[in-house]
């Protein structure tokens, strides 16, 4: 698709530099400049909501049952070797 955008003429010059050092046309050089933009972006939204989630303490019964889960990993890891 077709769009007009303004940009910089310093920026324009780089992408323009980088776009011929590639082998790329100025627009497939943007199109993939964007995709890797709205990529690490999803990445960094993902992490906010993760960071979010975790954040927090877990409840003592949580915290019980993580201590139980790794005591019986550790047995099993005994038993076997």
């Amino acid at each position: 698709m077709k769009t007009a955008i303004s940009v910089d003429g310093q920026l324009l010059g780089d992408a323009d530099r980088i776009a011929r050092d590639m082998g790329l046309s100025r627009s497939r050089l943007i199109a993939l400049a964007l995709e890797a933009y709205i990529r690490q972006r999803r990445q960094e939204e993902i992490t906010e909501q993760l960071n979010r989630v975790y954040s927090g303490e877990p409840d003592p019964a949580e915290r019980a049952l993580t201590k139980k889960m790794k005591a019986k990993f550790r047995s099993v890891i005994r038993d076997r070797w």
